[in-house]
């Protein structure tokens, strides 16, 4: 059951892809949550940890949130995706093999996201206007995962840990630029969403395989 679950989110997530450039819809919304919110069901019925259950489950809630594209909805779903990122960062720390002087034995990654985070800070402060309180308080949590992921031993399937939340990272980032950086008519965006959609689905089936 759980097997089919998986697909069946999977094809939600291929249906979603050719509407994520597309203004907000109910069908719309329908694809893009039930892509993630089946994803929670999977990790839940497979017995998994609560603790991947929740953000799975959060994070359905978040992209219910922003696929309706207002500000109110936009901050809202801000803060469901940072309470998931934060019990990630929980599932990252609580795991039976999970060991906190790892994360120094990848400086490179570590100081990466570090850096990453200040610059992404300095170009989103003056541009984020209303919302610059949210998306400041948002950079260490999702930078916060990214770290907290390198005390885990990349054997087995947590090998796909680490490359699920660099994926999530890179999604958020393609996100915030697209929203607060670019023009409207820039010529990115016309792949930025299929970009952001792809890494973030894929970064969130990641995450469900390394810790199921």
């Amino acid at each position: 059951m759980t097997t089919a679950l998986f697909w069946i989110a999977a094809a939600c997530a291929v249906a979603y892809l050719p509407l994520s450039p597309r203004p907000a819809s109910a069908v719309r919304s329908v694809f893009k949550t039930a892509s993630v919110a089946l994803l929670a069901f999977v990790a839940l019925l497979s017995g998994g940890p609560l603790l991947l259950t929740l953000p799975l489950a959060l994070c359905a809630v978040g992209d219910a949130l922003l696929s309706r594209e207002t500000d109110s909805t936009f901050m809202a779903g801000i803060g469901a995706f940072a309470a998931g990122h934060l019990a990630y960062i929980a599932l990252f720390l609580t795991h039976p093999t999970s060991d906190a002087a790892l994360i120094l034995d990848k400086p490179g990654y570590f100081w990466s996201l570090i850096i990453l985070g200040i610059v992404a800070a300095t170009l989103l402060a003056p541009r984020a206007g209303d919302l610059k309180g949210p998306v400041l308080a948002y950079i260490p949590i999702i930078l916060g995962m990214g770290v907290t992921v390198l005390a885990l031993p990349e054997t087995g399937a947590l090998r796909w840990a680490l490359p699920a939340a660099l994926a999530f990272i890179a999604s958020d980032l393609i996100l915030a630029t697209e929203k607060f950086l670019l023009p409207q008519n820039h010529p990115a965006l016309r792949i930025t969403p299929y970009m952001i959609w792809i890494l973030y689905w894929g970064a969130q089936a990641g995450l469900l395989i390394a810790f199921l």
